[in-house]
Formats: structure tokens, sequence, C-alpha cells
């Protein structure tokens, strides 16, 4: 699509969107159902698609996709028409007698640009928030997932007229010249690089942004740790989509005490999770294209590789892998890893470790494997991170009651459930002052002795 027909498209939001036929909460939840029908009748397809483009199983695509978005929309049809509802607040006592309310209302035109790694998922979920909130929406996929992206382009379109909610399909090109618009909002999720460029492009028209980014996820494991068990997880969120996933454990700190016991259960859980030979598995699947492949076999190191490494370079694909006594100078740890490589470091201090990662970056995700509660508590006060687990993985992202976001060098604002609904609203707040009252005390001449006091009984 030229940059002439995506100004059009533009264009006719706009106008489609100043007819006011979005605002009605009963029209939103008419949209968010044939979403939810349109989803469903396409699961063979999208299952279908996210094979062809990341090797996935049909399972896993509805476990992490299909199924997620299902759930997503039947929360914001349960719950638009309130979030949608004005908010009473109490009124001062100096704006007697008024009622004050805080009203929702959407921002209007909208962009979302979702990432190739949850192609469905990342592109449906902030889709569904948006129309909840009242919004029009261009949706610009991947072109690193074009099968996934055609099948979103058919079931939107088939779902709602563009006017209404579009997709623009292609790549940089079609990038640019959606970011030279004047969108509303801007809703992104990828890398930070490119976020910063998203960012550089709202500012130029003030526009109001969400950034989905990523970054280096930590995963603690302390000497009181349950360690069958936190392999066992670890292995499931680390390897799930072969690690193309923002919140996926980066990178292992384990206590030195119990490092040999953790590697020596993360081998057996590989083994047990994807067999001995995990390129041979039918439901393991395969990174998204040559370029990420190359980047990442670079990052092995066969010297500290215990167990995978393999690789299938026709098929981009790369078995689950696992380094130890790896250190800060490593390349693994100069880049978010972004695949199914899992790095192993150690420390010796609890008190220090968390001081190192007070000055790094802070992450998307944090997750600490611990029964020590005093330990706990410090990483969830003391550390900032978008959000994690304690003795899980990945899970945190997988319900619309908690918003989910970066913070920092990792993303800004937040979305699901109710945060996704007001990610996509502007709250204004409102006084709506009565007339059968007006005190007098603001208005010149000012009467210094009754009035001063009342003010100051009124303002403490």
């Amino acid at each position: 699509m030229t940059e002439t027909e995506i100004k059009c498209l533009l264009d006719k939001q706009r106008t489609y969107y100043r007819s006011g036929v979005t605002i009605p909460t009963a029209f939103r939840v008419k949209q968010l159902k044939k979403l939810y029908a349109a989803v469903k009748q396409y699961e063979t397809q999208i299952a279908a698609a996210l094979r062809e483009d990341l090797g996935k199983s049909r399972y896993e695509s509805f476990m992490c996709e299909s199924g997620l978005v299902l759930s997503e929309i039947s929360y914001m049809i349960r719950h638009t028409r309130q979030f949608a509802g004005k908010k009473t607040v109490p009124t001062p006592l100096a704006q007697f007698a008024s009622h004050s309310y805080k009203q929702p209302v959407p921002y209007g035109c909208t962009l979302i640009m979702s990432p190739w790694n949850y192609p469905v998922l990342l592109t449906l979920e902030p889709l569904a928030d948006a129309i909840a909130a009242g919004n029009t929406a261009v949706v610009k996929p991947s072109a690193y997932s074009p099968a996934s992206s055609r099948v979103l382009a058919r079931l939107i379109s088939e779902c709602f007229p563009p006017e209404y909610v579009a997709v623009v399909t292609g790549g940089r090109e079609e990038n640019r010249a959606l970011l030279e618009q004047k969108f509303d909002f801007v809703f992104f999720t990828g890398s930070k690089a490119v976020g910063k460029e998203v960012l550089r492009h709202t500012a130029e028209h003030l526009t109001p942004a969400v950034l989905e980014l990523g970054g280096k996820s930590p995963c603690i494991i302390d000497k009181s740790a349950d360690i069958p068990l936190a392999a066992r997880r670890i292995v499931f969120g680390k390897y799930l989509n072969c690690g193309q996933t923002c919140v996926a454990p980066d990178y292992v700190l384990c206590d030195s005490s119990v490092r040999e016991a953790f590697v020596a259960e993360t081998v057996r859980e590989i083994r047990r999770q994807y067999g001995d030979d995990p390129l041979a598995g039918k439901d393991y699947g395969k990174i998204i294209n040559k370029r990420h492949f190359d980047r990442l076999c670079g990052l092995i190191d066969p010297a500290k590789v215990v167990i995978g490494g393999e690789i299938d370079a026709a098929g981009c694909r790369i078995a689950p892998t696992l380094m130890d006594h790896v250190d800060w100078d490593d390349a693994v740890m100069e880049e978010e890893i972004f695949g199914p490589i899992l790095p192993v470091l150690s420390y010796t201090d609890f008190d220090a470790m968390i001081a190192s990662l007070k000055e790094a970056d802070k992450p998307l995700a944090l997750y600490l494997f611990s029964s020590d509660q005093a330990h706990i508590r410090r990483v969830a006060a003391e550390l900032s991170y978008g959000g994690g687990c304690i003795n899980d993985v990945v899970i945190h992202l997988a319900t619309s009651a908690m918003g989910f976001g970066g913070v920092g060098e990792s993303g800004m604002g937040s979305y699901h459930g109710r945060d996704g609904f007001e990610a996509f609203s502007h709250v204004k707040s409102i006084v709506d002052k009565k007339t059968w009252l007006d005190l007098p005390m603001r208005y010149q001449p000012y009467k210094r002795r009754l009035y001063e006091k009342l003010m100051h009984l009124f303002l403490k």
C-alpha cells in the first residue's frame, strides 16, 4: 500500500470515527462478538499459518495464540460496559454543589504494529482492547510472518469494513508511511531499536504511544529453590516457541551452591520434554528466518554447551541448548537472545547480585525460584521490571485480570483487560456544577475576613 493509499485509508477512518458510530457500548460489544466468532472460524487456518511461519504445533498455536485471544475477547465482552461507564469521585467542599466524575473516551484512530513471534496473539489482543475502548484501528502485522499476516488480513476484512478496522501488509516502506501519519494513538510491540524509531515519529505529532519491547529477562534461582520444579518450568518457558518469546527467561542467575544440581536437572528436563533428538520432534518449531538463525548460531560457544547445540541449517532449527560456566563477557550475554539458548551464570552473594541487577537495564520480565520469603519480598519490592513470576515463568502474561507491559528500556504502558481498555482510552475529568447554588467567595472584590476564613476551612 502506498503512502497516498494509507493517508486515504486514515482519512476514511477519521470520518467514520467522527460519525460517532463506535461510541455506544452496544456497538463495541457487537464487534467483539464478531471478532470472537471469526477467530473460532479461522482456528484451523491460524494454526496452519503459524506452522508455516514458526513451525508451531496446533496445540501450541491454540495454547499460546488463538486461545489467549479468545480469552481476552471474552473478558472484554463481559466488561466493556462497566469499563466505559463514568466513575463518580468525591467532590471537594469548595466545589459544592457539584457532581465530579471521570469519563473514559476513545482516543480515535489508532495504529497497532505487531511482531512476528506471536503474530496472531499480539495483533488481535490489542485490537480487542482498541475495539472495546471505541476506537478505529489500522493493523500492521510483521512482514517476517507472511502466512500469519495473510490469514489476519482475511479474517479482519471479513469481520469489519476498512473504514473501521483495516490491515496494512508490507515491510519497511509501509511502516515508514504509517508512522508519517498523525494517528491519535500508537500501540507497538517489537524490538527496542524499532521502538525508539516509533517513539521519534510519534513525538513529531505528540501522539501517545504504548511500547511493548523486550530485554534480557533474568531468572534467579536461590539455594532454597525446588530445583527439579525450577528446571521443569524454566525448560517449558525458555524453549516455548524456540525461545522466541519476549518474556522468556533470557539467562539464569543461580546460587553457586545449587548450580550443578540445577544444570543436571535441566539436562534431564530437556531430554524428558524434547527427547534425545529434539530436531526430529514434530512439535518443535523453528527460527523465524535465516538472519535470526545465523545470529543465534553465533551466540553458541561449543566449549560451554552442556546439552544441545545441534542445528538444522536448511530448516532454520536449533535444538534446545544449555550453556554453563557463562560469564558476562560472553557473546550470549551481550544482547537479548530471543532463541533456544539458555546460559547459566552463578552468584555467591545474594545482596551483591541484587545490587548488580539494580544497575542493569530494566527487563520486561524477571523470575525468582525461591522459598525464602525475605528474598521474595526484596525482588518484588526493590527491583524494577515489567512483571514476572515467583516459582514459575512466562505465565503472568496469560491473564486479563492484570496488565502486561514493560518499564524503562523494556517499554512503556501496559495492556490486557482493564489496562488494555485504559491504554486505548483518554480519561476525562468532569465537574457537573449545579445551578441552584453559587458560592460568592471566589469572585472579586474579595472580602478578607469571612471569605478568607472559609477558604482556609475548605482548602486544608
